[in-house]
């Protein structure tokens, strides 16, 4: 069961979206809140898996509240949900340490997958916002920033690479670890090395920079 925390601060979008949650009989919405503030405290009471956050709310904003969970509550993992698809919500979410980015345009059952994706140790961009992460990586400088992935990578053993790949590819733990025919326990522990050796906050950050150096089938 995938524990879920629900914030926004219009009654009827979390009633339509708890609505959508709780179609899945894997999901629990556990709490919600109105405010940023609200979501830390109801976070700390309940420990939830995910915290879905708008990103326009009072008091605090869902991208400030998600750089707060990040210090008080790393386990419960973070998805920004939003009508706001621009390119800086999008940037400050993933720096702030969010696994995934949500719009409320898009299919509910992209909002299930995203969640489960999350809960489950992947990273999740819907469609759009992972059609705007590459336009943005495709920019200027792109020769300069793969040069610089590239040989973060290198410092990577072999299988970490391999792992790296698979992240980028937005596999979970528990996906790489069939891949591979291992314990999910090893992937994890490499998961956790690659973080801390390519100095990124989490797996959304480390696929983007599989991305940039070539370790996935997206790249050209």
């Amino acid at each position: 069961m995938v524990r879920v925390l629900l914030a926004d601060d219009e009654a009827m979008i979390r009633a339509g979206v708890r609505a959508i949650l709780e179609s899945d009989p894997r999901i629990e919405v556990v709490a919600e809140a109105a405010d940023g503030h609200q979501a830390v405290e109801s976070v700390l009471a309940h420990r939830p898996d995910v915290a879905l956050l708008d990103i326009r709310m009072p008091r605090l904003d869902g991208l400030a509240a998600a750089a707060e969970l990040g210090r008080v509550a790393p386990g419960t993992r973070v998805v920004m949900l939003t009508t706001f698809g621009e390119d800086e919500y999008i940037a400050r979410a993933l720096a702030g340490g969010a696994s995934g980015f949500l719009l409320k345009s898009g299919d509910p059952r992209e909002l299930l997958a995203g969640v489960h994706a999350v809960a489950g140790g992947a990273a999740y961009l819907s469609p759009q916002v992972a059609h705007q992460v590459i336009r943005r990586l495709d920019g200027g400088g792109r020769m300069a920033r793969d040069a610089a992935a590239r040989r973060r990578v290198a410092a990577l053993t072999p299988r970490e690479r391999q792992v790296l790949g698979l992240v980028g590819e937005g596999l979970s733990n528990a996906e790489i670890a069939e891949r591979l025919r291992v314990v999910e326990g090893t992937v994890k522990a490499y998961v956790s090395a690659i973080l801390t050796r390519l100095e990124v906050r989490n797996r959304v950050q480390a696929a983007i920079v599989a991305y940039e150096a070539g370790l996935t089938h997206g790249k050209d």
